[in-house]
C-alpha cells in the first residue's frame, strides 16, 4: 500500500524507472552526476516506489537539530569531512553486520564541479564482496536510470570505465562533467 503510494508520486511528478535493482540482498549504489539537492528528494521517492531501505552518509551539519532525527529516520548516518576516520573500514563492516544492507553514495561528495571522485565506494564494495550498481537521475528524460551491476574486480581501471561511461550518458538537473578517473 505505502510502495503503491510512493509510486504514484513519483509518477505524478512526472518520474519513472528505467532498468531495475539487482535481487542480491547488499549491494552499493552510485548516483552521479550529484548537481542539486533535488537528487536526494527524487531518489527517496525512488526507493521507496521500489520499496527499498536505502541508507545513505551524508555531511554531519545535516544532522543536527531541527533536521537531524529526520535524515536519520531517512537511513541518513552523518559523516564529518574534516576529520580523517577509516569510513572505508566503518562502512564495510555495515555490510558485514547486516545481511540485508544497501547504501547509496555520490562519488562526487558534493553538488560542485570535481576533478576527481571520491573512490570510497569502490574500496567499500571491493573489501565487502558486493557489487556496485551504477543509477542516476536523467533529468532531460525525468528517469531514474538503473544501470549495471558491477562486482569489483582487481583491474580497477576497467571496471571504473564502465562505471564511468554509463554516468557520462545522464543528464542531471545542471550539466555537470563526469571527471576522468585517471586524474
Amino acid at each position: 500500500m505505502r510502495q503503491a503510494f510512493w509510486y504514484r508520486l513519483l509518477k505524478l511528478i512526472g518520474w519513472d524507472f528505467e532498468g531495475e535493482l539487482p535481487a542480491s540482498p547488499q549491494y552499493i549504489i552510485i548516483v552521479a552526476p550529484h548537481t542539486s539537492n533535488w537528487d536526494f528528494l527524487v531518489g527517496l521517492i525512488g526507493c521507496y516506489a521500489l520499496g527499498e531501505k536505502i541508507h545513505f552518509l551524508g555531511k554531519h551539519q545535516l544532522f543536527i537539530p531541527p533536521w537531524g532525527w529526520l535524515f536519520r529516520a531517512l537511513g541518513g548516518t552523518p559523516v564529518d569531512r574534516s576529520q580523517c576516520n577509516n569510513l572505508v573500514e566503518g562502512a564495510s563492516l555495515l555490510f558485514k553486520h547486516n545481511p540485508h544492507f544497501k547504501l547509496a553514495l555520490t562519488p562526487e561528495g558534493t553538488r560542485s564541479q570535481v576533478k576527481r571522485w571520491k573512490m570510497g565506494f569502490y574500496h567499500i564494495a571491493h573489501q565487502a564482496g558486493i557489487p556496485i550498481v551504477t543509477v542516476g537521475f536523467d533529468f532531460n528524460i525525468k528517469k531514474i536510470i538503473i544501470g549495471q551491476s558491477i562486482t569489483p574486480s582487481d583491474d580497477m581501471a576497467a571496471d571504473m570505465e564502465k562505471i564511468i561511461r554509463f554516468h557520462r550518458s545522464i543528464k542531471g538537473l545542471y550539466p555537470k562533467e563526469i571527471p576522468d578517473f585517471k586524474n
